[in-house]
């Protein structure tokens, strides 16, 4: 199909305030929700005394953890190869007997009125034993350290392995040069604009949750089976729209729970909508990782074995998906563009006194590329060489290629990304633009980052499309949009098969009675899988028009073809116009044997393969050593995603996901207090997101002439992509600035603060040493 850069369809109810969000919506005797939570990190669970509450006006149900043992607990649903044990600790929906992070739920309040169920909840008086917290990772494992499970000895929840350990330590042995490093990959807060929100109701036997959420089928059978234990038939889950997402809204949470529990017992619809602070404290929150590196190199500066020994930050509970993405995920990326020949990684999956932690945009391959970018820079640094060469000569070259961790990557535009972004980025000019900050009393630096992405999520998706009376053409896909503009890509791809124009079709979504199935969102799999399920329902339509038009013009069905909005006879040209044929096909009796009424379509699309989005990216900055700010003054990307079904759309997701990963590099951190395990950086007061002033005009290029095979459309995936590459580009660009006045190391965010703080140690070394 040919690309069009198309304004999106969906934008006129967003911005008409016609959009439809879970906290818009009511139902007839809808009640209040409001959750009590720990104010602790780490304490033992006394009484919970609830009679208070109870009396006062308009509350209509408290419930406590040991109201709920009918329940089952929160799964974690990863499955992964693991040394040893692999220890799923049981996750209640309310808190028994330990609480073990700031904001656990302890109770939950349903009143009228949400005032009054705040009332109610202040009423509660609960008996906390505050216990030792451990929030860091290096404390969480060391032998005196507090023990969150008993179950689990040293914190730890598992152990995962992947390479060739042997191999990778026979090519250590070997190396001219080892470089070895330390770098943490800071934890972040995933603030979308719309905080999580469900709404639970039952009717008789049957449940329904309207929830803020990213893949229905799957979070419907968590719950229904898992633990409200009723078949999955008889619980519906609806999304509305979402305001964004970013991985958070993927995961099974005890408000879900609550919400359909507390309906049940009252018999009345029950809301809970979270405030964004509650957001901070209880929905989960991503990256947080230590890594201990170790990169192999020979005499000619030829990259011949990486080594990464993780420590992995679990939080207090495993989520849904947890532990997937520092293990399967993050191996999956390990190596980026670079033709790596050996592998060695282990991955400590560890429990603290914190939020639990979950995909984040990327899920596991951000951390991964930013150890290989960052490694390459440090060796380069430490080797006297130049960054670029040492990109240069260990880039993959041929396609197909089999990574050390068993990847088979297709094809993408390694080196050209490479290339092209650096010619744009005008790197021969920056010495000059060095030199002029000089005159300023300013340190300029430029970094450069590559990555790549495997793409994916989870496989296989489905599809279905139908022509109405009415002449829309109403179809459904099993992904899910939080703000892509799926409403408007998917059209397109219909709208370019059939040939009619996008004001026809009216897409729908989140909703478990719509489809049989369906993956939702996560992993740039949208339109990779969600769109060639989509190609198929409506080839699968076509094909039953063409059945229905040799009934009709009594031909054989091979003698037909769709072309230019009908149904043609392929040697006498007879046609039956797509609308005309649509309507008769309302009609039992123009239908051969075995076809059911209407004109539609359905498409499954059973595939597991991977595409490989990759790119180049180049940061300059601009650093004013007395104050430790950093001006970031260039960006310029060049990046690979395929075929493009609507660029100005996947450009700006890439854009977005530029400026998340900006903001992890340079001023988001989700900080715990060491002694009591108090969240920091609990509300936007005291977290820092990136804003319009903090970036630059993105100088950016969607190269198309890589299209992969490994799907119909050729299409890669945009929307994790950005975050991907940003914080290695920057914190390349950050460090390079920095070398010039002797500072060798930091970890992000690269806050004014920290910057200035490494600058100064700076100075007292060099004055350490002159004297």
């Amino acid at each position: 199909m040919t690309a069009r850069s198309l304004s999106r369809i969906e934008d006129l109810r967003f911005l008409t305030g016609r959009g439809d969000y879970v906290a818009d919506r009511t139902m007839p005797g809808m009640l209040e929700g409001v959750v009590l939570r720990s104010p602790h990190a780490h304490a033992r669970l006394g009484a919970v005394a609830v009679e208070a509450a109870r009396r006062l006006p308009g509350v209509r149900s408290v419930l406590t953890g040991e109201m709920l043992g009918a329940l089952g607990p929160l799964p974690c649903i990863t499955a992964i190869d693991t040394v040893g044990p692999f220890v799923k600790p049981s996750r209640p929906v309310l808190a028994r007997g330990t609480v073990r992070h700031v904001g656990d739920p302890v109770a939950f309040v349903v009143a009228e009125t949400r005032a009054q169920a705040l009332d109610a909840a202040e009423a509660i008086e609960v008996s906390y034993e505050p216990l030792p917290p451990v929030t860091d990772l290096a404390a969480a494992v060391a032998p005196d350290a507090p023990q969150l499970w008993p179950e689990a000895p040293g914190n730890t929840s598992f152990v995962f392995r992947r390479g060739d350990a042997a191999a990778v330590q026979a090519a250590m042995d070997a190396a001219a040069h080892v470089i070895e490093g330390e770098l943490v990959n800071n934890r972040v807060v995933i603030a979308p604009i719309e905080a999580r929100a469900a709404i639970g109701d039952w009717q008789d036997e049957d449940a329904t949750l309207v929830l803020t959420g990213q893949a229905v089928h799957g979070v419907r059978q968590q719950i229904a089976g898992n633990i409200l234990g009723i078949p999955n038939e008889r619980l519906r889950l609806i999304v509305p729209d979402v305001g964004g997402g970013f991985g958070v809204k993927n995961f099974v949470y005890p408000e879900w729970v609550l919400v359909l529990e507390a309906a049940r017992r009252i018999g009345r619809p029950v809301r809970w909508i979270s405030e964004r602070v509650e957001d901070f404290h209880s929905s989960t929150q991503g990256r947080d990782n230590r890594a201990t590196l170790r990169l192999a190199l020979d005499a000619g500066h030829n990259i011949l074995a990486l080594e990464a020994r993780i420590l992995s930050n679990m939080g207090a509970y495993l989520s849904t998906n947890g532990p997937l993405a520092p293990t399967t995920a993050f191996a999956s990326a390990m190596g980026g563009v670079y033709a790596v020949p050996a592998i060695d990684i282990e991955v400590r999956g560890v429990f603290t006194n914190t939020v639990p932690v979950d995909a984040y945009r990327g899920a596991g391959k951000p951390e991964a590329n930013y150890i290989v970018e960052r490694m390459i820079d440090i060796a380069a640094a430490r080797l006297g060489v130049d960054p670029v060469e040492l990109r240069r000569r260990n880039m993959m070259r041929n396609a197909p290629h089999r990574s050390a961790t068993g990847m088979q990557i297709d094809g993408g535009r390694f080196g050209l990304n490479l290339e092209d972004a650096l010619r744009r980025a005008d790197h021969a000019g920056f010495p000059a633009r060095r030199a002029a900050s000089e005159q300023l009393g300013l340190l300029r630096g430029l970094g450069l980052g590559c990555f790549l992405e495997t793409a994916r999520g989870a496989p296989n998706e489905v599809a279905s499309i139908r022509m109405e009376p009415d002449g829309s053409i109403v179809f459904a896909v099993g992904t899910q949009s939080n703000g892509q503009g799926h409403e408007t890509s998917y059209a397109q791809v219909a709208a370019s098969m059939l040939g009619l124009p996008l004001d026809r079709f009216r897409f729908r979504q989140g909703d478990t009675a719509l489809l049989p199935g369906g993956g939702g969102h996560g992993g740039a799999r949208s339109l990779q899988l969600g769109g060639t399920a989509l190609v198929l329902a409506v080839e699968a339509m076509v094909a039953k028009g063409c059945s229905i038009a040799a009934h009709l013009l009594q031909a054989r069905p091979e003698e037909i073809a769709f072309r230019d909005g009908a149904f043609r006879h392929r040697q006498d040209g007879r046609a039956l116009p797509l609308d005309e044929l649509a309507a008769a096909s309302r009609d039992p009796v123009s239908l051969p044997e075995g076809l059911s009424p209407g004109l539609d379509g359905m498409g499954k699309n059973v595939s597991d393969l991977y595409a490989f989005p990759n790119g180049c990216h180049v940061a300059e900055v601009e650093i004013d050593p007395e104050t430790g700010s950093v001006r970031l003054c260039r960006y310029t990307l060049v990046d690979d995603y395929g075929t493009l079904v609507n660029p100005r759309l996947a450009l700006g997701q890439v854009q977005g996901g530029v400026a998340q990963g900006i903001g992890q590099a340079m001023l988001e951190h989700a900080a715990y207090d060491a002694a009591t395990g108090q969240f920091l950086a609990g509300s936007l007061m005291d977290y820092a997101l990136p804003r319009a002033s903090d970036l630059p005009d993105f100088d950016a290029v969607l190269a198309e002439e890589v299209p992969t095979a490994s799907n119909r459309l050729g299409v890669k995936g945009a929307g994790q992509a950005g975050c991907m590459a940003a914080p290695q580009t920057v914190m390349n660009a950050i460090m390079d600035a920095l070398s010039t006045v002797g500072v060798t190391h930091l970890d992000m965010p690269a806050t004014p603060l920290r910057v200035w703080q490494a600058i100064e140690v700076a100075k007292r070394g060099k004055a350490s040493l002159a004297g």
